[in-house]
């Protein structure tokens, strides 16, 4: 038995699972209305395109070929785990960015009560009213930053559970070829490469069917 390749170059992971809309961003201190700023509206990336070797009809496997390449952008946007996985990610942020908008609405009235109102205020209430503000100023940055990084967290968990998942595949089918190498063509700095030697799409077919017996 040849020995297996595993692959943990999965940097194109990273990419495709994190096509999702970002978290908002939010004023961390203190201001006036006038000055104040609005969480920006999610980013959106277009969804990466597959490949066009791996899209277009597949020439057969070369015959005698040790080496391949799998793409594995591709397999992480295309494949069944992959958009899984991406849906995870952009329904936690469409839900922390709904509660950072209603704590940034909440900053914003508080700002504007004090600038219609200050003038008829006493001094102690005027100053416990600016001391309120920068409190909620404060949790309101400490919740983005939070959220951030409970967002990457669960990007890194999520990228970590499809290499788990992906990696037995490659093995399984570098065996079955009798392959010695099987190259990221994203990171293989490889300008020209027969397509039969791509075999994204089956090691895809073998990930979508293992999750369909999870």
């Amino acid at each position: 038995m040849r020995p297996s390749t595993k692959m943990f170059a999965i940097a194109a992971l990273a990419l495709a699972l994190t096509a999702g809309p970002a978290l908002a961003q939010t004023p961390g201190t203190a201001k006036p209305a006038a000055e104040t700023q609005k969480p920006a509206p999610p980013a959106t990336q277009k969804p990466a395109e597959p490949a066009p070797a791996a899209a277009a009809a597949p020439k057969p496997f070369p015959e005698g070929a040790k080496i391949a390449y799998i793409d594995l952008q591709y397999i992480a946007s295309s494949s069944a785990e992959g958009k899984a996985a991406t849906a995870k990610i952009q329904e936690f942020a469409k839900k922390k960015t709904a509660e950072l908008e209603g704590k940034q609405k909440a900053l914003e009235a508080a700002r504007n009560k004090l600038l219609q109102g200050g003038t008829v205020l006493s001094d102690s209430a005027r100053g416990q009213m600016e001391k309120d503000i920068d409190k909620m100023a404060r949790e309101l940055q400490f919740a983005q930053q939070e959220a951030q990084s409970e967002q990457q967290q669960l990007t890194t968990d999520l990228q970590n559970e499809f290499q788990t998942r992906l990696n037995p595949i490659i093995d399984q089918v570098a065996n079955e070829k009798g392959l010695h190498y099987v190259l990221s063509i994203a990171d293989s700095g490889v300008v020209w490469v027969n397509t039969g030697l791509n075999i994204s799409a089956e090691v895809m077919k073998r990930l979508d069917a293992a999750a369909k017996t999870k």
